[in-house]
């Protein structure tokens, strides 16, 4: 008997409740993040598990504890998006009501999820934890059954089932990276790999300006953070749990974290090299290997992608941003005279260099620019470096004088 041994059976007891209403999602070795890394990286995919998040374990594991008055009276939660959806989709299938306390800045479409699986949802606050007292003072008042997100064993017990599953398909594993947000999915996987194998590596993950569980770890105490700027909303919590952070301090290796920009980057490469969508809390565990956070040479590691709730214009924003810093765009701005011909001029040496426009604007309006001229802005698809100074060297024997912009 271990410490967690009671905690690692309701785990194998969530596992069987849990059957017929969770996917069991599929594990993929990623050869792109291998070579990255010099590891042989599996990717656990929660991404695609209902609701598109991992959430959906804990929360319904947890309402098929709940007594049957605590189940006539609703649920209430708050979340900042998955734990939202989990609830809902739970609650509605266990014919339950429930209501979610959501943060005013919540993504749109992790709202309209949450209300189209059934619940009744409240934006409250500018944080999750806006969003978590509201919903403490609304149970009390009410007498709702409060359904926590990460501080609760049955929710606990119900994450940990992804240990169990990543332990089936990959028994020789000795690194596992987890997102971080409250610690219940790092903690209940935690119990359930290493009650089965104490030497399994379990490293949690947060936002580097989200990282209550690396201060609370540090400080040997629950220990609130402030500054939640990230674009990691998943995981943006400003205190862990009590419980989680008991496990924790006991069995995850150490907290890492990340930054938003090694974020971007690697789901930027999760969507164009594996074709996957994640969020980008769902993919800090794969970042930390990515960019040497965890090492993982020579071992056997698995990154879980916790959820793939991503906003869709949030991610036009990053394959944008990524498109730039990698070269494949790029922007070039000139001022030409304002007469016809001219324009069409700078057309023909953009076909010639082989690069293709994607977008042309036009300036006559600054006040800075003489009437007879107009400042223009390309925005390019290149194939290569070279064709981008091919163009500019064309340009400048055509008398165009042109340089590159960045916003």
């Amino acid at each position: 008997m271990t410490e967690f041994s009671e905690l690692y059976s309701k785990i194998q007891d969530a596992r069987s409740v849990l059957d017929g209403i969770i996917h069991v999602t599929r594990m993929d070795r990623s050869s792109t993040f291998s070579h990255i890394t010099g590891g042989d990286v599996y990717l656990k995919l929660e991404n695609l598990q209902k609701t598109g998040s991992f959430k959906v374990r804990g929360a319904a594991y947890a309402m098929s504890q709940l007594t049957d008055k605590e189940k006539e009276v609703g649920v209430i939660a708050a979340s900042a998006g998955n734990h939202a959806q989990g609830v809902a989709y739970a609650s509605t299938r266990m014919g339950i009501k429930s209501t979610i306390v959501m943060p005013v800045f919540s993504p749109v479409a992790k709202i309209h999820a949450t209300r189209n699986y059934g619940a009744d949802v409240v934006l409250y606050g500018a944080t999750f934890d806006d969003a978590l007292g509201h919903a403490l003072e609304t149970a009390e008042r009410t007498g709702s059954t409060f359904l926590h997100p990460f501080n609760d064993e049955d929710v606990i017990a119900g994450q940990g089932t992804i240990g169990l599953e990543i332990l089936d398909e990959c028994p020789d594993v000795d690194v596992i990276a987890v997102p971080v947000g409250g610690g219940g999915l790092s903690t209940g996987i935690a119990v359930a790999v290493k009650e089965q194998n104490p030497q399994i590596e379990v490293y949690g993950v947060e936002a580097e300006t989200a990282a209550s569980m690396n201060a609370s770890l540090s400080a040997g105490k629950v220990t609130t953070v402030t500054n939640l700027d990230t674009i990691c909303d998943g995981i943006a919590v400003k205190t862990v749990g009590e419980k989680t952070f008991n496990i924790a301090k006991s069995l995850l290796t150490r907290a890492v974290t990340v930054g938003d920009l090694e974020v971007t980057r690697t789901l930027f490469m999760l969507l164009e090299r594996a074709k996957i969508v994640v969020e980008p809390a769902g993919c800090v565990g794969l970042s930390a290997f990515q960019h040497g956070h965890i090492n993982v040479k020579g071992k056997t590691a698995v990154a879980v992608l916790s959820g793939g709730n991503i906003d869709m214009s949030f991610m036009s924003r990053v394959i944008e941003k990524e498109l730039y810093r990698l070269g494949t765009h790029t922007r070039l701005k000139g001022t030409i005279s304002d007469r016809v011909g001219t324009l069409n001029k700078v057309i023909e040496l953009v076909s010639e260099s082989g690069v293709s426009i994607i977008e042309l604007d036009q300036d006559r309006s600054d006040p800075g620019i003489l009437p007879n001229k107009t400042d223009l802005t390309m925005i390019l698809e290149v194939p290569d470096e070279s064709a981008v100074e091919k163009l500019l060297r064309l340009l400048d024997e055509h008398n165009f004088s042109f340089h590159r912009f960045e916003d």
